[in-house]
């Protein structure tokens, strides 16, 4: 079974879009801390793909919730909302499944990620379209936008991914700009951070909770522009015969 795992990011599209020939399902854990924009997205790629995008979801659904249960935020070693919400549920859908194969959205600039995920799963195989062709972020998102789909509203809001709304592995930029962007996220984190009595920002001297962070510190990168060239636009004219030999080969057609 070729199972492509939606992220309802750009990238992750990319990768699905690339494989549609061949995918047989497409999955996507939602998350209630989603911004609302992410339905349309999902909706707009459904239409795009010829696939229906099943959606699975933890009985927690958000990550106040996790946090709440589990009085914890996040340590060296992840998330516990990352854990419960997104690789409990993975690992809840594929118990008991065999000879299953998976996409993944990495970029060119993400092959750290893919060896992490075929050491922590090498009973799946993986393919990873947009590594294999050399496709950046913001080609991906050029990409988008030659198919004439709106990208993710956080997008336009400078956010490099469409993560979850307060996601604890920001940095005091990225909280500093949520704290302007979606103020009632970041006062509900930092209410749920002194009860919890841990922070999710760290610094050379010591934690710092959010409700004592200056306004002023931290640094959070521009946007991600489109870039679609004639080079990008080559490749999504070719790259899926390409990328289709390449999954016959891994899945043994």
């Amino acid at each position: 079974m070729l199972v492509s795992w939606f992220s309802a990011g750009v990238s992750s599209f990319i990768a699905t879009y690339l494989m549609r020939d061949k995918i047989d399902k497409i999955l996507y854990c939602h998350i209630e801390d989603q911004h609302p924009d992410t339905l349309r997205f999902i909706n707009d790629c459904e239409k795009a793909l010829g696939y229906k995008i099943e959606k699975i979801q933890s009985p927690y659904k958000n990550v106040d919730s996790v946090q709440k249960q589990f009085q914890f935020i996040n340590s060296a070693y992840g998330n516990k909302c990352t854990e419960i919400l997104k690789k409990r549920v993975r690992k809840q859908w594929e118990y008991g499944k065999k000879n299953l194969t998976y996409i993944w959205g990495f970029d060119l600039n993400e092959k750290h990620r893919k060896e992490q995920i075929e050491a922590s799963m090498p009973q799946c195989d993986h393919i990873f379209p947009l590594i294999d062709h050399q496709l950046t972020k913001q080609e991906c998102h050029g990409m988008l936008k030659e198919l004439k789909i709106k990208r993710p509203k956080m997008y336009d809001l400078g956010y490099h991914n469409n993560n979850c709304i307060g996601c604890p592995k920001g940095g005091m930029g990225y909280w500093n700009k949520i704290r302007i962007d979606f103020p009632e996220v970041f006062l509900k984190r930092a209410k749920r951070e002194r009860e919890i009595g841990h922070t999710c920002i760290k610094d050379i001297n010591g934690p710092i909770y959010l409700d004592e962070l200056d306004p002023n510190r931290g640094r959070f990168e521009e946007e991600i522009m489109e870039d679609c060239d004639i080079i990008c636009q080559l490749k999504m004219c070719g790259t899926k015969g390409a990328v289709n030999n390449n999954m016959k080969e891994k899945v043994g057609e």
